[in-house]
């Protein structure tokens, strides 16, 4: 079994924050392979299904962002998942909105939630990093996380978290240098050749 666990706060109140994408990702998943409908568990909301042949358990930890280890480790030891069957999908201020970028281990990057999940679990997990920008100065990055998405934001967030869907099966199948591909050509789409040019091959 594979448990996907998206990052962000409970509550409407939080629901469109740029910290929140993680849950946003992981529902987008969710609807596309109908996954069955989210029940109350190990700290948090799952839903479970299959994608690409395998069982797939999704949770939205309901512990707030910085306690989400209590919630992974719940759902992990219950089901036997080791961190090496673990995608944690997460906000990203050091990439460029609507990039992404998967890595198993590595440092928490200042973000609270894998710092959690790194004390409960340790780091050799998956991580699904989704670029949100950065507002350009550090003392800022709090309150920019825990603000909404702009107007402006929503072509390139809607169509990153369809290509996030879409893709997924590469993850599910370990497949991580496809996935990255896969994502970053449906977000940068070749430029059609001119007609003109066609016609005179």
């Amino acid at each position: 079994m594979l448990l996907l666990v998206g990052l962000g706060n409970p509550g409407p109140g939080y629901a469109r924050n740029r910290h929140n994408i993680g849950f946003t990702a992981v529902d987008a998943i969710a609807r596309r392979y109908s996954l069955a409908p989210y029940r109350r568990r190990f700290h948090g909301l799952i839903a479970e299904g299959a994608v690409a042949g395998r069982k797939v358990l999704a949770l939205k930890p309901t512990t707030y962002v910085n306690d989400s280890g209590l919630a992974v480790a719940a759902a992990a030891r219950f089901r036997k998942i080791p961190p090496s069957g673990i995608i944690v999908v997460h906000d990203d201020l050091d990439l460029a909105p609507g990039k992404v970028r998967v890595k198993r281990g590595g440092g928490h990057g200042g973000h609270n939630g894998l710092k959690s999940i790194d004390a409960h679990l340790g780091r050799d997990y998956r991580r699904l990093r989704l670029g949100i920008g950065h507002p350009g100065d550090r003392e800022q990055a709090a309150g920019y996380v825990l603000h909404d998405f702009a107007k402006a934001d929503k072509e390139w967030l809607g169509k990153l978290l369809s290509a996030v869907a879409e893709s997924f099966p590469l993850l599910v199948r370990g497949d991580d240098a496809a996935f990255m591909s896969k994502v970053a050509l449906a977000m940068n789409p070749p430029a059609p050749r001119a007609a003109a040019e066609e016609e005179g091959r």
